[in-house]
């Protein structure tokens, strides 16, 4: 039995500031640049000013990206081109700055973190630099075993949790939630499935590095017996995330949960931080309101998700990479959308719109 409510988290979590942005829709009703003419930059401006609860709003000084990373068995049955257990060789491309996502961070000055939870290599392999939350070597084999066990899970998801607070204690201001992971695209799609009441074949993609139809044969089917170990549990979401998750899955969803409750804004990344986030909605209904999809990455199980969640994506260029590269591509929009409603001047009549 956990000694984790995850009930608690209803009580936790508020939305963010309703008064604020009506304040800073009224702000906006003042510009002389016309309502509308900026598309949705308005919207996500005002939707940083109730995250804040600061009108004006202020700007996104202190992004940081974070990177849960790890192995999971289901990748053994060559779900994906990348062979199993060899996640700790992404994470090296990343910490030595050769991965997409790092050269968009250090091109943006933004900060990574990679987090260790479960990948399948000895610690002394990784670089310093990575943090290690390590709750196991490995996740299960989902198809035929759980991923891990009730105490394994609730460790990880208390390890986001605490990585949220240790963020939010230092500043930060806007989160990058990524992933670095082989087989985790299989995880997260049966977590979709099964949160979505869809079958295997809706939700099964080809991946960043796309597999061909056999691999593509092989992903559908361990999801489909993975999916049918998940329903029954599907009233416990810690559970779930330990029977059909993994270790950075459970750590991701704790994460994304406390940072709702820390007032922390995060951009999502790809489908597995969307099926983290879709997990996360289960446990607490108001905790999407903090949380926004990047781009859209090409996975199926990706749109299911937050079509569930009622998100609409903010990019959409087709970046199927991971590890954070699509939702840094969308962190300078933000960051624009924060600099017009800070700095555009205001008229002394309400803007008209163009004829």
């Amino acid at each position: 039995m956990s000694s984790l409510n995850l009930d608690d988290f209803t009580d936790l979590i508020e939305r963010p500031d309703g008064g604020t942005r009506r304040d800073a829709e009224e702000r906006r009703a003042r510009f002389a640049v016309p309502p509308g003419a900026l598309g949705r930059l308005d919207e996500l401006g005002e939707w940083l000013s109730a995250a804040q609860g600061a009108v004006p709003v202020r700007p996104v000084a202190r992004p940081r990206v974070v990177l849960f990373a790890g192995d999971h068995g289901v990748a053994g049955l060559d779900v994906s081109k990348r062979a199993a257990g060899s996640a700790a060789g992404l994470v090296r491309d990343v910490v030595e700055g050769a991965s997409a996502g790092a050269v968009l961070a250090r091109r943006l000055g933004v900060g990574v973190r990679v987090v260790d939870l479960s990948l399948d290599c000895e610690p002394d392999e990784l670089p310093k630099s990575v943090d290690d939350r390590r709750v196991r070597r490995g996740s299960g084999r989902i198809d035929i075993e759980d991923a891990l066990t009730l105490e394994e899970a609730e460790a990880a998801f208390r390890a986001g949790m605490a990585v949220a607070d240790e963020e939010a204690d230092s500043g930060t201001d806007l989160v990058v939630l990524g992933d670095i992971s082989v087989g985790g695209t299989t995880a997260a799609a049966t977590l979709i499935a099964a949160l979505c009441g869809t079958d295997a074949s809706v939700v099964t993609g080809r991946g960043g590095d796309p597999i061909d139809d056999l691999a593509w044969m092989r992903k559908c089917a361990a999801v489909r017996d993975a999916l049918r170990r998940a329903r029954p549990v599907l009233g416990d979401q810690l559970q779930l995330l330990a029977t059909v998750g993994g270790a950075d899955l459970a750590a991701a969803t704790g994460f994304l949960l406390q940072c709702a409750v820390r007032r922390t804004p995060v951009l999502l990344d790809g489908v597995v931080s969307a099926a983290c986030a879709l997990v996360g909605q289960r446990v607490a209904f108001r905790a999407p309101d903090w949380w926004l999809a990047a781009h859209a990455s090409g996975e199926p199980a990706q749109a299911k998700a937050l079509d569930r969640m009622a998100m609409d994506v903010l990019l959409d260029q087709d970046v199927r990479v991971g590890g954070g590269a699509g939702a840094l591509l969308a962190l300078p929009l933000v960051q624009a959308a924060a600099s017009l409603a800070a700095e555009l001047p205001e008229t002394t009549e309400p803007a008209k719109e163009d004829d």
